[in-house]
């Protein structure tokens, strides 16, 4: 398996060096050059496999012999070590629970698996690398927990001040040892910019090497994939799924159409946005305009510019008709939101977040114009992560042990301005 750019301007890569290089060096993000078919004869024994089986059959062609099989076997059993479920909600409606890992939310597989990946590269080339990382919520919490401790890692986590709730800041700030969190006076954006700007930054690559761990590298989008299979695993009824992803920077829902592409049967895919209406404005008009990120309750998803869909488009060859008739999107406003969250605890006793409940609301609304069809939507945070939740509900619901331990640790971060030689200097210093 070779790597591409996004923007065609770069050489080929493995899979190897396009996860140590993070983002090709064009600045676009790398893509496969092609896309593995999956045998049938697979896709019908999937009820009768492993989680780490599946995650090992699906990943394999991705990573090309970069790494042996029998390591990533077992970065694959480590990665996947907890549960999936798909739970119904009600007749047509199910929720694929992605937020029993370590850190509660769907980012703790990629973060796993990259970390992974970058421990078992960084031994074998013996130098130090910086993992630089920005975060709208859950991201940065999944990434300090999967490299917590790795040798000879540092890990460089940007986070907009006052736009993450209460437990995602302690996830990503009270760690230490080798984990530095960097408030930033902005939005996630900024951060994202500023991340991008390092990661292009010739100076520093000639002293440290740099990576990223967004969804923009590899090794933390593909891994992704994983989560629709497992759906798949667990349905059980008649005709495909549609399937309705919470999307911000669309790594995730970039991955669930890949996996499509390879053989995945879905009915169709909806990018389900809150009021970062970006997607369901360029599928309406044909025009991507990015803009500034607007917050909201469903604050992991507050993008205005979505790095991971110039993947989507690659993978529909920059054809927009092609890809409407898989994907559809919606912009969710806080108010419907919240009423979507009151309404399915009152009817069903579930209990959303803010991100699950944008999700339900666009899988119920096509739905309703689709009635003979049944679908799932990606839960992919514990509602316990949200402040808003008890705010809109009166409750929670069950406080795991992990949040409460989090409570009485003090909070270490550094706060810094939207400011391009700050940051150059804290990764410097680094070294």
């Amino acid at each position: 398996m070779r790597y591409i750019s996004t923007n065609g301007k770069a050489g080929f890569a493995t899979f190897r060096e396009a996860t140590l290089n993070g983002q090709a060096p064009d600045g676009g993000l790398y893509f496969p050059e092609k896309i593995p078919a999956l045998s049938r004869k697979f896709l019908d024994s999937l009820k009768n496999k492993s989680k780490a089986e599946i995650a090992f059959e699906v990943i394999r062609p991705f990573v090309g012999g970069t790494i042996p099989e029998e390591k990533l076997f077992e970065i694959c059993a480590e990665t996947v070590d907890f549960d999936f479920p798909l739970v119904k909600i009600t007749d047509n409606i199910y929720a694929l629970e992605l937020f029993h890992g370590a850190t509660l939310a769907f980012k703790d597989v990629g973060a796993k698996f990259m970390s992974r990946c970058l421990q078992y590269f960084s031994v074998q080339k013996g130098e130090k690398t910086i993992v630089i990382v920005a975060t709208s919520g859950d991201t940065g919490g999944a990434v300090a927990s999967g490299f917590l401790g790795a040798e000879n890692v540092e890990v460089v986590i940007l986070y907009p001040s006052g736009k993450v709730s209460k437990v995602q800041e302690l996830q990503l700030t009270t760690l230490g040892q080798n984990i530095t969190a960097l408030e930033v006076r902005g939005t996630f954006d900024d951060c994202q910019t500023l991340a991008k700007k390092a990661l292009a930054d010739n100076e520093i690559k000639e002293k440290v090497f740099l990576t990223s761990a967004n969804s923009i590298n590899i090794a933390r989008w593909l891994p992704q994939q994983f989560y629709y299979f497992y759906a798949l695993r667990q349905w059980n009824e008649k005709d495909a799924p549609v399937v309705s992803v919470p999307s911000g920077n669309f790594g995730n829902i970039c991955a669930g159409l890949l996996a499509q592409a390879s053989g995945l049967p879905f009915k169709k895919f909806i990018a389900a946005c809150n009021a970062n209406d970006i997607v369901p404005r360029f599928l309406q008009t044909g025009e991507m305009v990015s803009k500034t990120s607007v917050a909201t309750i469903s604050n992991a998803m507050d993008v205005g510019n979505p790095s991971n869909f110039v993947r989507i488009l690659k993978l529909f060859n920059d054809d927009a008709d092609k890809l409407r008739k898989k994907l559809e999107a919606i912009s969710v406003s806080d108010k419907l939101t919240a009423d979507t969250m009151r309404e399915v605890y009152k009817k069903y006793g579930y209990i959303l977040d803010p991100h699950g409940a944008v999700g339900f609301y666009a899988l119920e609304k096509y739905l309703e114009q689709n009635p003979n069809k049944k679908g799932f939507f990606l839960a992919t945070a514990h509602p316990v992560k949200f402040d808003s939740v008890k705010e809109i509900l009166g409750t929670i619901g069950e406080m795991p042990v992990t949040v409460e331990e989090l409570l009485s640790r003090p909070k270490q971060s550094v706060e810094m301005n939207v400011d391009y030689n700050d940051l150059k200097d804290i990764l410097l210093g680094k070294i």
